[in-house]
C-alpha cells in the first residue's frame, strides 16, 4: 500500500473513530425505573417523577456525568410483582440501562430481585422497607430505612408517645405488610402495651366494615394502620363512619397529599411520621424544598425527596467510581457523605447494604394537613 493510500486509510480510520467517540457522548447515560404510573399506587409515581426530574436537571445543568446527561427510562408497573418480573427482564437485557431504581413496594422489588442480581445491575429500592430486600444478593441497595428499624420507632411512638395500652392493627396482608406488624406488634409488647386485635385486609379489599366490628369489639384505645396511603386513607373514613373514636397511628407509607385528598376530614387527627419533612431547617433541605415549590407549586413530601437523593447519589457513584454497572455496584459500596436532603449525608453500612436510619419526625394531621407533632 502506498503512503497516500495509507494515508487516506488512517484519515478514515479516525473520521470514524471521531464520529463513534461524538455519538457516544452524546448518548445519554440511563437508569432504569419500575415503578408505578397508573393504578392505584400511581401517586407515588408522580411524586418520584418529581424528585428525579429535579434532580437530573441540576445535575444535566451543572455538565452532567463527564459531559454526558443522565436520563432514565420509567416503566410502569403498577407495583404489581408480575409486571415487575418483564421489566425487570427487559432492563437486564439492554446494556444501555446502567442501574436499576424501585419498584415502589417490597414485594414487587423482591419479586424482581433474582433477575438483577443474575445480571450484576444493581437494584436500588429506595423505597423498599422490607428486612429481607437487601438480602436479595449482592446487588441490592437501599437508602430506605429498613422496617426492623422503623416499626419500632413507630410502636414507641403510639405506646411512650401517646399513650395507647390497647391497640388494634390493621394491616395490608402482603409480605411487607405481614413483617411489619410483627415487628410492630414485638415492640409494642416489649413496651408494655397490649394487641388486642390483628386484622390482614387483601391490597384490593374496599369494605372494611365487618373488620371494624370486630376492632370495636376488642375495645382497643389506639387503631395502628400499617398501610399505603389508598387503603389507609379508605379504612380512616370507614373508622370514621363506624363511630370509632380511637386515635389512630399509621405507618409513615401513609404520608402523601393523596391521603389527605382521599381521606378528606376523616383523617384529621390521624398520627404518622416521617423522615423529611418540608420544614426543615438543614440548608441542603431547604434549597430542594425551595426550589421543588416553585417548580411544582406545592410542597415536597417524603418520596419525592427520597426521589431527589436516589439520582443525585447516582450521579455523585458515577462521577466517582465510573458509568459501567461494575463500577456503579463498587462504588455504592465505597461512596461516603454524598449530601442528602433525607440525611443530610450519605455513606453506606457494606454488610447490610442500607443507610443508618435518621431521626424520624412525629407528625399529626390538622385541618387537612401534616403538621409536626410535639408531646
Amino acid at each position: 500500500m502506498d503512503l497516500t493510500r495509507r494515508l487516506t486509510l488512517q484519515t478514515a480510520i479516525a473520521t470514524i473513530l471521531s464520529a463513534t467517540a461524538r455519538a457516544q457522548s452524546d448518548k445519554p447515560l440511563l437508569i432504569g425505573v419500575s415503578g408505578p404510573l397508573t393504578g392505584q399506587y400511581a401517586q407515588y409515581g408522580v411524586q418520584w417523577k418529581r424528585g428525579f426530574d429535579l434532580a437530573l436537571d441540576e445535575i444535566n445543568a451543572a455538565g452532567g456525568i463527564d459531559g454526558r446527561k443522565l436520563a432514565y427510562d420509567f416503566e410502569d408497573s403498577q407495583s404489581d410483582p408480575r409486571q415487575a418480573v418483564g421489566i425487570a427482564q427487559k432492563f437486564a437485557g439492554n446494556s444501555d440501562i446502567l442501574i436499576e431504581v424501585g419498584d415502589f413496594s417490597s414485594a414487587a422489588s423482591m419479586a424482581a430481585s433474582p433477575i438483577y442480581q443474575r445480571a450484576g445491575l444493581v437494584q436500588f429500592g429506595f423505597t423498599n422497607s422490607h428486612p429481607d430486600f437487601t438480602k436479595g444478593g449482592d446487588h441490592m441497595w437501599s437508602n430506605s430505612p429498613s422496617q426492623a428499624d422503623d416499626s419500632p420507632v413507630l410502636a414507641k411512638f403510639a405506646v411512650d408517645g401517646l399513650g395507647l395500652k390497647r391497640l388494634a392493627l390493621l394491616y395490608i396482608n402482603s409480605d411487607w405488610g405481614r413483617t411489619s406488624e410483627e415487628i410492630f406488634t414485638k415492640a409494642a409488647r416489649d413496651l408494655g402495651a397490649q394487641v388486642v386485635a390483628a386484622e390482614g385486609y387483601l391490597p384490593v379489599e374496599k369494605d372494611f366494615r365487618s373488620t371494624l366490628v370486630r376492632v370495636g369489639q376488642a375495645d382497643p384505645d389506639g387503631i395502628i394502620l400499617i398501610s399505603y396511603y389508598p387503603d389507609g386513607a379508605l379504612i380512616c373514613r370507614q373508622i370514621r363512619a363506624s363511630g370509632l373514636k380511637q386515635k389512630i397511628v399509621a405507618a409513615s407509607s401513609v404520608y402523601s397529599p393523596k391521603f389527605l385528598e382521599i381521606g378528606g376530614d376523616a383523617v384529621n387527627g390521624v398520627f404518622t411520621e416521617t423522615t423529611f419533612f418540608p420544614e426543615d431547617p438543614r440548608p441542603t433541605a431547604r434549597k430542594f424544598v425551595t426550589d421543588y415549590e416553585a417548580r411544582y407549586s406545592t410542597l415536597p413530601d417524603n418520596f419525592s425527596a427520597r426521589a431527589y437523593d436516589t439520582i443525585v447519589l447516582i450521579g455523585a457513584v458515577m462521577k466517582q467510581f465510573g458509568t459501567t454497572r461494575s463500577a456503579i455496584q463498587d462504588g455504592l459500596g465505597k461512596i461516603k457523605d454524598v449530601p442528602s436532603v433525607v440525611y443530610d449525608k450519605v455513606t453506606f453500612d457494606t454488610q447490610t447494604r442500607r443507610v443508618a436510619g435518621p431521626a424520624n419526625i412525629p407528625l399529626v394531621v390538622k385541618e387537612g394537613k401534616f403538621t409536626p407533632w410535639t408531646a
